[in-house]
């Protein structure tokens, strides 16, 4: 059986992907890689991280995804984000270096194929969009049904989809 490429993620960033809200993840390393790849999150989810999910426009964008009420405040927690699973798959269709070209103010569009790709100040607040950085484009996201636990590691790396047995113990 032959896996896919995977890249980890650490949280809020990887429900971010999962959910489609943000398209474009941003590296400090480029890849010459294209194809399927699997999104996995990270098992640790550091309080720094945690309390982003508080801060717009992270807490508008999570508030229906991975959240609960409790007389009358929104809470997110280590628990209510999957972690240390692989949560949605998408397609790296390109990836591109940005220079001193991009602009702070202006809203950028990028054609991948048959997929645009805008920078918008969402976008932009989920990333960090420095000159020598890298953009990898994400299409075709689709989020799992349900997280599957995996081991997560540095850079890409091969994740093999283990079906579960069938119930029964077949």
């Amino acid at each position: 059986m032959k896996g896919i490429k995977a890249i980890t993620l650490h949280q809020p960033w990887a429900t971010l992907v999962a959910i489609g809200a943000k398209k474009i993840e941003t590296r400090s390393w480029n890849t010459h890689y294209r194809g399927p790849l699997a999104i996995h999150a990270s098992k640790t989810f550091s309080q720094e991280h945690q309390h982003l999910c508080f801060r717009e426009p992270f807490r508008s964008i999570l508030i229906g995804q991975y959240s609960f009420m409790a007389a009358g405040e929104i809470y997110f927690g280590k628990h209510s984000f999957p972690l240390g699973a692989v949560i949605a798959t998408c397609e790296l269709i390109g990836v591109d270096q940005f220079g001193e070209w991009i602009n702070e103010h202006e809203p950028m569009v990028w054609n991948r194929g048959r997929c645009y790709f805008e920078l918008t100040p969402q976008e932009r607040a989920f990333g960090d969009y420095s000159i020598g950085r890298y953009g990898w484009f994400l299409g075709n996201i689709e989020r799992l049904p349900e997280p599957i636990p995996a081991k997560g590691a540095l850079g890409l790396w091969n994740w093999m989809a283990i079906p579960s047995a069938p119930e029964g113990g077949e």
